[in-house]
């Protein structure tokens, strides 16, 4: 039985942490709360359980469902992109104040604002639909009874792991940000990569 789960758990594991594993709006901010060392569990939690949530969906067949509202793929994708955009000036805005860089300052915002943040970075995503719902859910469609079930299996492990580890590995990097500049090529790194990802959802719409 083990053996026979093996493929489709690591094919599952594998493609799923390809998927996750990229510069992204969700894991520059799990980076970043975990320089800070704050509510790093909670929102990696809130990330992990959120991506497992949408490949179940995906698995289970909903991708059909989401390929069939456009008009809902369309309102998800402005909205990230608004968001992404005012989320982006905020990071650049902190590269130009040093006084709230450092990671002893604790300001970095309430549990409410995190975990709003962060499901907000989570669901106004598009690309997480894409990955999760639709790809994820596409490729589990080769598998069949307890092997697509291996499958998703895998693929949610890979989330857990890739979101805890970056939380928490991010600690070893306090060394690096203890200085000023470290945040501040961080945060414009972030607003870069946040203003990116916002055109490319602004460009798919036209």
């Amino acid at each position: 039985m083990i053996i026979a789960a093996l493929s489709p758990l690591l094919a599952g594991f594998g493609l799923g942490a390809s998927l996750i594993i990229a510069i992204g709006a969700q894991n520059a901010f799990i980076l970043r709360q975990g320089l800070l060392r704050t509510n790093v569990f909670i929102l990696c939690l809130i990330c992990a359980v959120s991506d497992a949530a949408l490949i179940a969906l995906g698995v289970g067949g909903f991708a059909t469902l989401i390929q069939s509202m456009p008009r809902l793929i369309a309102i998800v994708t402005i909205g990230g992109a608004l968001f992404l955009f005012i989320y982006g000036a905020l990071a650049f805005k902190r590269a130009l104040e040093p006084q709230t860089m450092t990671a002893a300052s604790g300001q970095s915002g309430t549990l409410k604002s995190a975990i709003a943040t962060c499901l907000a970075l989570t669901f106004l995503n598009p690309h997480v639909y894409l990955d999760t719902v639709i790809l994820l859910g596409g490729i589990s469609s080769q598998y069949v009874g307890n092997d697509r079930i291996f499958f998703a299996f895998g693929a949610m492990l890979a989330s857990f792991v890739w979101f805890f580890s970056l939380g928490y590995g991010a600690r070893a990097l306090t060394k690096v940000f203890e200085q000023s500049l470290a945040w501040r090529i961080l945060d414009i790194l972030i607003g870069i990569v946040m203003w990116m990802i916002a055109a490319t959802f602004a460009s798919a719409l036209f």
